[in-house]
């Protein structure tokens, strides 16, 4: 009886510290859920260089992709220049979630000879790392994907998928049922891409299908089910695809008019929400249950005003929050599009908003950190400034926030 106890005891002891884990670990872009949702409530409201700050470690070279939480570990990528100043090295960086100290940096490729320039707001590390069973999915748009352990160990790369790019790389990878899959959005032939997670070869690749003048972009898909069943909604230049997981088949489209997708697709409710990109962004609600052309039949409603082309949005009980790069926010009815509320932060951003409790904080490009207690009247309760660019999102450890700098990382807390 004693045995049994015991073995029950160290199964609940087992259970209690994988559920721990599994609630601490952001394991990709925009966390958990990809939707930029923290579960902790307390995060803090008050920050600067000398207050609140847990700790902070430098980076070397330049990369936007936004920080991932795996167990113990801070995982991110950067374009670091070797010492021949002309070579640059495409890596992965680890540190130590607690002191801030490096684990390690390993570079993955070598930046290929004559890549073509990419816009001022871009970097050659952009799409942020996802974790899934103990492995490491890496993507640098054109410049090729890989698969490393924990301690940045390369277990396969594949560099078959090259195109001409446009202002460089951008959309981060999903992991569905053992397959990497990822946008390819070039300057021709655009295409969303799987590749099987075991060995890096190629399962099937979908063509967006469609004539347009400027087909690049830069959209991380987002994974839903419908009726049970998963959908990958990739959205491209003039085009989002509800595809197959599996085979890569076209479920569902709608045609719309824009290029340089760069906001991930929301789900809320069952329904999709989605912003068409430059040069006048609408954000489309969209109902994922139909098949075929969609456009004219699942299309909810439209919104003109305000609607981002970089950060994504976010959700709130029965509203969609979001802010637009010149630093106009709003709110908006989920099944209405109804405006409920607009506030001017001020500031430029790239970086998407994260939903926190009933708080939701908006990261703008040169650093400031602004929160709001979301309320019909929403109130500003904190607003506070690091120094250099930020273009990453957030991510959130425990009771702390993870802010990456264009110089370094900062672990926000109040403990």
């Amino acid at each position: 009886m004693n045995r049994l106890i015991w073995i029950a005891f160290c199964f609940v002891v087992a259970s209690t510290v994988e559920q721990r884990n599994v609630v601490a670990d952001w394991p990709q872009f925009l966390g958990p859920t990809g939707q930029s949702v923290a579960s902790s409530t307390k995060l803090p409201i008050r920050w600067s260089e000398t207050e609140n700050i847990r700790w902070y470690t430098g980076t070397q070279g330049l990369g936007w992709s936004s920080p991932i939480i795996v167990g113990r570990s801070i995982y991110l990528t950067s374009a670091i220049q070797q010492a021949d100043g002309v070579k640059t090295d495409l890596s992965l960086v680890s540190l130590d979630l607690e002191t801030g100290k490096p684990n390690f940096t390993k570079a993955i490729f070598e930046l290929s000879p004559g890549t073509p320039e990419i816009h001022k707001k871009n970097s050659h590390a952009s799409p942020t790392p996802i974790h899934v069973d103990g492995k490491l999915y890496l993507h640098f748009g054109h410049e090729g994907s890989a698969c490393t352990d924990l301690q940045g160990n390369i277990l396969w790369e594949n560099r078959d998928h090259k195109y001409p790019p446009t202002h460089g790389n951008g959309s981060s990878p999903i992991v569905v049922q053992g397959l990497m899959i990822m946008t390819c959005d070039g300057a021709d032939d655009p295409y969303t891409l799987a590749l099987d997670c075991k060995t890096g070869k190629e399962v099937w690749r979908t063509p967006r299908g469609i004539e347009t003048d400027r087909k690049f972009s830069f959209c991380t898909p987002t994974l839903i089910e419908v009726n049970g069943q998963p959908q990958v909604i990739s959205a491209g230049s003039d085009i989002v695809q509800s595809l197959h997981p599996m085979t890569g088949e076209v479920i569902w489209f709608v045609r719309f008019t824009g290029y340089s997708l760069t906001v991930r697709p929301l789900l809320h409710d069952g329904w999709i929400y989605l912003s068409t990109g430059f040069n006048r962004p609408s954000l489309l609600a969209i109902e994922p249950t139909g098949q075929g052309d969609v456009s004219k039949t699942h299309l909810r409603w439209e919104h003109v005003k305000n609607v981002p082309n970089t950060p994504s949005f976010i959700a709130h009980k029965a509203t969609i929050i979001m802010v637009n790069d010149k630093g106009i926010a709003t709110c908006l009815d989920a099944k209405t599009g109804k405006e409920l509320w607009q506030k001017r932060l001020g500031g430029n951003f790239s970086a998407s908003p994260l939903i926190a409790g009933n708080r939701a904080y908006f990261q703008s490009e040169d650093g400031e950190g602004i929160i709001y207690e979301l309320a019909e009247t929403p109130i500003e309760i904190g607003r506070n400034r690091l120094p250099g660019r930020t273009f990453a999102s957030y991510a959130v450890q425990d009771d702390d926030l993870i802010i990456r700098s264009e110089q370094g990382i900062y672990r926000i807390g109040t403990k």
